[in-house]
């Protein structure tokens, strides 16, 4: 017919990712074992600088700060594939007891430090923040690659 236009079909081959999606897609991967790296020397320099009970302390809310971090990942991994049905679904209760168990981790770790050595508390709060520092690190990379390869 006169009037009919053929639509163009679309491409079935997947568009191949651009480097910077390559690049940003690691993220997650890359804060995680910048959490690993960043805890060792950092609780060596709380130890140096402050005494053994304030490093105590921030090693333990390193170490708390990182499982927060690991199961706020899966649990929002979880919820999203309970969203889209794709991949192996979560169970919402096992979602919402991760959830409910990372604030529940973080007040047995400030009781138990508090009841132990008070100068620790200071320590495990400072350790709390181990997830923002990984992330200006990883900021700082982002910006370099970026500057660094044009994206």
């Amino acid at each position: 017919m006169a009037g009919d236009i053929a639509e163009p079909k679309p491409d079935p081959r997947p568009t191949p990712p651009t480097e910077a999606e390559v690049v940003y897609e690691g993220a997650l991967e890359r804060i995680r074992h910048i959490m690993l790296v960043l805890m060792v020397p950092l609780s060596g320099a709380a130890w140096w600088r402050f005494g053994w009970r304030s490093a105590l302390g921030f090693a333990l809310g390193c170490v708390v700060a990182y499982l927060n971090f690991q199961w706020l990942k899966r649990g929002v991994q979880g919820l999203a594939d309970r969203i889209v049905q794709a991949g192996r679904p979560q169970s919402s209760r096992g979602i919402v007891a991760r959830f409910l168990l990372r604030y529940v981790l973080m007040g047995l770790a400030a009781y138990g430090i508090l009841t132990v050595s008070p100068a620790s508390l200071y320590g495990l709060f400072v350790g709390l923040f181990l997830p923002v520092a990984a992330i200006a690190c990883e900021a700082a990379y982002e910006a370099y690659v970026a500057l660094a390869r044009g994206l």
